[in-house]
């Protein structure tokens, strides 16, 4: 008699929804040890002139430090590629901080305004090792990517958030916590307004009447001096966070046609 074939064994189960202990770890700390052995890349170039943001008394400047704009770029390097800070973000921090930048983000993919959804693209600006970024990915906005001085693939790639390197109208929703490490304010809202698409949300988070570190370049006295900047855009809300020393949310959305 014919002896019966045996069945192949069943496919392996799919791989289970992602978690943030699921984020590729090791790859961060791999880029944290290639980072802290490497030289700093060369300063990012402007792609079109800039000129002083105009005195504002809701905002109070801190450039006179620097010599030029490359120093200043040289400055912010100096904290991105720290290797002792690179260490803290990558491990200590890195779950502590995805996941409440992932409730922050499910609250704002949940709210009824149209804030986020899973197909937004999305981009965060200032992002650094892409904590944010991965908090994304995380609740399900799958097209998301960050920007900073020193890339840090797979989540963040290099950039200049005064002259950010996409093209017109490419988000749908951006998001950054670093406005006080901004030289030229009105640059850095300009870039985030031509960067999203009419209709497009931004969310930021800033303290408000609190110094910065060292390293900020301007302090924000009034809320009013960062939502003044917003020429093409609207406030949909103003609220208190908590948010790892910043305790303003501001989020706006940019109006459908040009004033």
């Amino acid at each position: 008699a014919r002896r019966r074939r045996k069945a192949p064994p069943p496919p392996p189960p799919p791989p289970p929804p992602p978690s943030s202990s699921s984020i590729p770890f090791l790859s961060l700390l791999l880029l944290y040890t290639y980072s802290s052995s490497s030289p700093p890349p060369p300063p990012v170039a402007f792609a079109v002139p800039l000129s002083p943001t105009p005195p504002s008394p809701h905002i109070r400047m801190r450039r006179a430090g620097f010599r030029s704009y490359e120093d200043y770029l040289r400055h912010q390097l100096n904290k991105t590629l720290d290797p002792r800070l690179r260490r803290v973000w990558a491990t200590r921090d890195w779950h502590r901080k995805v996941d409440a930048f992932a409730r922050a983000f499910a609250a704002l993919r949940d709210d009824d305004g149209g804030l986020l959804s899973n197909a937004s693209r999305a981009l965060c600006v200032g992002a650094r090792l892409g904590q944010e970024v991965a908090a994304l990915r995380l609740v399900g906005v799958r097209d998301a990517v960050g920007i900073d001085l020193a890339p840090a693939p797979p989540l963040v790639v290099r950039g200049d958030f005064h002259a950010q390197p996409f093209a017109n109208d490419t988000f749908d929703f951006e998001f950054s916590n670093v406005f006080d490490h901004a030289l030229y304010p009105d640059r850095f809202v300009a870039e985030i307004e031509r960067t999203l698409r009419p209709g497009g949300v931004a969310v930021l988070h800033v303290a408000v009447h609190r110094r910065g570190d060292k390293y900020s370049a301007n302090d924000l006295l009034d809320v009013q001096g960062l939502v003044g900047l917003f020429r093409r855009s609207d406030v949909i809300r103003i609220s208190k966070v908590d948010a790892f020393g910043l305790d303003t949310e501001v989020i706006l959305r940019k109006k459908r046609s040009s004033p």
